[in-house]
């Protein structure tokens, strides 16, 4: 009986030793530097590998993500209350982080990021 048991323990460890473990969650390569200026911050995002825009028509703002989730921008465009700002937020276990680059008006850009945080906590429910 024990003999049996070992048997089945090593054929089981054998089998996990031969499974491929799990690809990595996909993770940001962009650095997000305020100090580069909207434009070229707006085009490092749109060439960030497997990043996706979403379909918001009529809405004053651009919104990218990588394919997971964990990872997605905000950009603001002409007419938006914020503009010109660019946000990053990242999902974690322990919620969402914001950061913003703020190009134009502090006060509406503070108002935006408030915005923000509030989307998120209504999405962690």
């Amino acid at each position: 009986m024990i003999r049996a048991a070992a048997l089945l323990l090593a054929a089981g460890l054998g089998l996990a030793a031969c499974s491929k473990p799990a690809p990595p969650a996909p993770v940001s390569q962009m650095r997000f530097d305020c100090a580069r200026g909207y434009d070229r911050l707006l085009t490092a995002i749109v060439a960030e590998p497997g990043v996706k825009l979403a379909n918001t028509p009529g809405e004053p703002y651009r919104y990218y993500s990588l394919p997971d989730g964990s990872v997605s921008y905000v950009v603001t465009l002409p007419g938006a209350p914020a503009h010109p700002a660019v946000f990053m937020q990242l999902a974690g276990p322990g919620g969402t982080t914001t950061l913003g680059c703020p190009y134009g008006d502090k006060p509406s850009y503070d108002r935006f990021v408030t915005y923000l945080k509030g989307l998120a906590k209504a999405r962690r429910g």
